[in-house]
């Protein structure tokens, strides 16, 4: 170290307060890296970048940090102990100390790793997310930059209003519409299943034209919100990838396709495959409810979940299916391979047998096949039971996971009526 007091055999560290003094051959090798960097510094300027001032007199460095961190950090380089968080100060803050020392989460205890990883996930929304109104809020440089502000404010506003349903007054009064014109879509697209809606239909077309006609205007609702919201989205790639647009996509497609093969074909058409194809189309347009998630947080919590959660997902399907394929092949043999003039007809064949492992399994028992042998009997009860502790297994990770979800995305609604409350009183 060429810089310092010559002569000088210690440093010390002044952190927060709190004075601690080092050899200069303790330095080099300071398990911190903030500390070991002084050894290298060459000049006054290089001091100044590792800590926040320096005494050449007494030889003192300044670091304006958290003094109980600190010691906290510093008992646990010196091998005194394991790393926990220090009482009453906030796990962030805390591991921001960390971070600023030169160590990592990974040096934390397990139970403090899991307390810092769960109060992360609780506020990733806040340190991730831009805050609202954040483009409004940005201060013109020069020039070209001066006249943009204005239309990157205004598109921010579009932006937050068509995907953020809190985040502003005309927002709610958005999302309220489209919320009625999903839910008299399904009401239409149910109506006209029922056989009296039917006849009635068939007796005065009339009816039937007014249903297009509401059908045709929910869809150019949607359309038209689909469309704007492309435009005013910052990347169009990202926009499209989204599930929640790809759902849009496909609840609005099957409307435009059955017309135009309508047009093409004729309403009254001998093609009856074309005529199936238009009643799969029209049957498609029930994911218009799934544009309700853009304005329930519950939806969103569901989505969310799942997305995080199929690992558990999957490991739940792999239980069901290792547990279906024993099972069914168990009691095909027992109800049915054993004793063939006395046999099972239902368990005739190990496809047969894996539908009433899983209605058994799943505790729903419809009762339209059944053991009827001793054996078969123990071996449905031993099924039903395993059923019921597979399918819990992974339950308790899906659980806290939704509930996770659940906080987050209430606090990032939260976020956005702190905005939606300023921008009313301002």
């Amino acid at each position: 170290m060429t810089f310092g007091r010559s002569g000088a055999a210690s440093v010390v560290l002044n952190v927060g307060g709190a004075r601690y003094s080092l050899s200069r051959d303790l330095l080099k090798d300071f398990p911190l890296r903030r500390v070991s960097r002084l050894h290298g510094c060459r000049s006054e300027r290089d001091v100044l970048e590792v800590c926040d001032d320096y005494d050449r007199e007494r030889n003192e460095y300044f670091f304006d940090r958290h003094s109980e961190a600190f010691g906290f950090i510093l008992l646990y380089v010196r091998g005194h102990g394991k790393l926990r968080f220090a009482p009453r100060m906030c796990e962030l803050s805390f591991y921001n100390e960390m971070i600023y020392w030169g160590l990592e989460g990974a040096h934390l205890e397990y139970c403090c790793q899991r307390r810092l990883d769960d109060r992360m996930s609780d506020t990733y929304t806040f340190y991730s997310a831009d805050e609202p109104g954040a483009v409004g809020r940005e201060e013109p440089r020069a020039g070209g930059a001066a006249e943009a502000a204005p239309s990157r404010r205004w598109l921010e506003r579009m932006r937050l209003t068509f995907e953020e349903p809190t985040s502003s007054l005309a927002a709610q009064i958005l999302a309220s519409v489209s919320v009625v014109f999903v839910i008299v879509s399904m009401v239409v697209l149910c109506a006209s299943t029922l056989p009296d809606w039917r006849a009635a239909a068939a007796d005065n077309r009339s009816l039937d034209d007014r249903s297009r006609i509401i059908e045709a205007i929910c869809i150019g609702w949607f359309t038209a919100e689909c469309i704007v919201r492309f435009i005013i989205s910052k990347n169009k790639c990202e926009f499209v990838k989204r599930p929640l647009n790809i759902i849009d996509l496909l609840a609005i497609t099957p409307y435009y396709i059955s017309v135009l093969m309508t047009v093409f074909t004729g309403e009254n058409s001998q093609l009856q495959r074309a005529g199936v194809t238009l009643r799969v189309l029209r049957m498609m347009r029930i994911f218009w409810v799934i544009k309700l998630a853009r304005h329930f947080i519950g939806l969103q919590t569901l989505g969310l979940t799942l997305k995080r959660c199929y690992r558990e997902m999957v490991m739940l399907l792999v239980f069901i299916c290792v547990a279906m394929a024993i099972f069914s092949a168990l009691s095909q043999l027992l109800e049915h391979g054993l004793d063939l003039e006395a046999s099972n007809k239902d368990f005739a064949s190990i496809p047969a047998a894996c539908w009433w492992v899983i209605i058994s399994m799943t505790t729903v028992g419809y009762g339209d096949m059944y053991p009827i042998t001793m054996p078969g009997r123990i071996l449905g009860g031993v099924c039903v039971v395993s059923g019921i502790v597979l399918l819990a297994l992974p339950i308790t990770f899906i659980y806290h996971s939704f509930v996770q979800c659940y906080h987050e995305l209430k606090f990032r609604s939260a976020r956005y009526s702190r905005s939606l409350s300023t921008e009313f009183l301002n």
